[in-house]
């Protein structure tokens, strides 16, 4: 257990020096600055490098949303809900704290700018109101989860998931960066706001509600909707060679087709 926890916190310390870090120093660096498609590449980036150092320890969630998600699918036990959702908040918070030391060190740095937290109404980037805010962060977690439990499906090709995922997270940061700044993840938003303090801290709650409604409802209705309750072979290709009576065809590259276990009592990977 303490391998899995401690691999949990590495990960969302990644995510959010790395994710964060991105837009607090390099965002608006003058005449190169990395901008809103940087950002969400940066953001996608920690998801594909986390997913492929710590998946294989702890499943590389770095999100309790998504620790939330994976539950309500019947891949994740609840009884390791908790732990991991702590092991993701200190991570986060130690992920700020190396970026508020580096940052803070540079000409001209303040906190007023919001060291990349999640808002809504003046503090959205783009001004979106409260509804706004809570439907885009539902919707999108959702579809976090929907990409994370479609591709570490058993029917999935194999080793492919982590990249998928983070390309996943990426297109969610161009879509709802201008919304909310992205949150999709408490860890990631109450690392930030432990920083920014005021505005950040009182507006905190909506980016814990809206992406565990999210990731849950996504969750659900995947094992309902779109899981398979008859065992399936994998999607591979073309069959290859002729079975012996009673048994499917071999199909080419016909291994299990997925990143995680499928022993539900362990922590499903990103």
């Amino acid at each position: 257990m303490a391998s899995k926890l401690t691999a949990e916190l590495l990960g969302t310390f990644w995510l959010v020096l790395g994710g964060c870090g991105s837009a607090v120093l390099a965002a608006a660096f003058p005449d190169v600055g990395i901008g809103l498609l940087g950002v969400s590449l940066a953001f996608g980036l920690t998801v594909v490098s986390g997913a492929y150092a710590f998946g294989p320890i702890s499943g590389g969630h770095f999100n309790p949303a998504v620790s939330v998600g994976l539950w309500a699918g019947g891949r994740f036990p609840a009884n390791l809900l908790l732990p991991y959702a702590v092991a993701q908040v200190v991570g986060g918070a130690l992920g700020a704290g190396v970026l508020y030391l580096i940052a803070s060190g540079g000409p001209g740095f303040s906190l007023a700018g919001g060291f990349a937290s999640n808002g809504y109404g003046v503090h959205s980037p783009g001004g979106y109101s409260l509804a706004a805010a809570l439907v885009c962060e539902v919707v999108m977690t959702a579809m976090f989860l929907v990409i994370i439990l479609g591709t570490t499906h058993d029917r999935a090709p194999v080793g492919f998931a982590g990249l998928a995922i983070g390309l996943g997270l990426t297109l969610i940061h161009l879509i709802s960066i201008p919304v909310t700044n992205t949150s999709v993840n408490p860890a990631r938003s109450t690392a930030t706001a432990m920083f920014a303090g005021g505005w950040a801290v009182q507006q905190l709650w909506l980016f814990w509600l809206a992406p565990l409604v999210g990731a849950a409802i996504a969750g659900f209705l995947h094992k309902a909707l779109l899981e398979s309750p008859i065992p399936e072979p994998p999607v591979t290709g073309r069959a290859t060679s002729a079975a012996p009576a009673g048994q499917p065809p071999v199909r080419a590259g016909s291994v299990k087709g997925s990143m995680h276990t499928t022993d539900l009592n362990e922590p499903q990977r990103r």
